[in-house]
């Protein structure tokens, strides 16, 4: 039978310890832990699962749309779909339109999900469904806050019903934000991923090197396979 001077100690080192752990996932970032059991080709097999029927799903239906305005365009044929998506992607001319529609290439969608999502392990993949660490200045849309802070101001990012809703709306900006509207135009003329992404440096943080680290892992991981 322990005495209660040894019962007491033990409760200590167990709320002690327990205080560390809680400690270290309140502050290790916004990247969930992986399993170490768990290799790094585990991982992105895992990845390629979740995304790549998500990013293939989306894009085929935007290209179906884009085929079908340049169509209709072609045809001199205008009617309200046309004028709702131009109001959508906030464009004026026929020719910003199709710029707009055009989707990206499957390859460069991956490689974002796969950098900005840790490779579908980070905490806001896995609580908010968000792949691309897309930020929300909305605080009336569904949205989570992260675990670290910008000064003395909370982020936050948007909430995603599904891995699709957020591959939707990761299409939907590069499509209707000025910040893109270089990577646009070459999207146009060019479907080349390794050049597309050198357009891609108002993306991150990291300006240009962002744009090296894209077509890295698009090479690396064999990205050009998906388009």
């Amino acid at each position: 039978m322990l005495s209660k001077k040894a019962i007491l100690i033990y409760v200590v080192i167990v709320v002690v310890i327990a205080a560390v752990g809680i400690y270290r996932f309140l502050n290790r970032g916004e990247e969930l832990p992986i399993a170490p059991q768990v290799t790094v080709q585990q991982k992105k097999e895992r990845f390629r699962q979740l995304l790549v029927p998500a990013v293939t799903t989306v894009y085929a239906d935007l290209f179906d749309q884009y085929l079908s305005v340049v169509a209709q365009l072609e045809s001199g044929e205008s009617n309200n779909r046309i004028a709702e998506l131009k109001k959508k992607y906030r464009v004026d001319s026929d020719t910003e339109l199709l710029m707009a529609l055009k989707p990206v290439p499957k390859s460069i969608a991956l490689a974002q999900a796969a950098i900005e999502s840790s490779w579908a392990t980070s905490r806001f993949f896995t609580v908010a469904n968000n792949v691309f660490g897309v930020w929300s200045f909305n605080e009336d849309e569904p949205r989570v806050a992260a675990l670290k802070k910008r000064g003395d101001k909370s982020v936050w990012v948007k909430k995603y019903p599904s891995i699709k809703a957020s591959v939707a709306d990761y299409y939907l900006t590069l499509g209707r934000s000025s910040a893109f509207k270089e990577f646009r135009q070459l999207n146009m003329v060019s479907d080349d991923p390794f050049k597309l992404v050198e357009k891609l440096d108002r993306y991150s943080e990291r300006g240009e090197h962002y744009g090296k680290e894209l077509a890295a892992v698009i090479r690396y991981n064999k990205f050009t396979d998906y388009d």
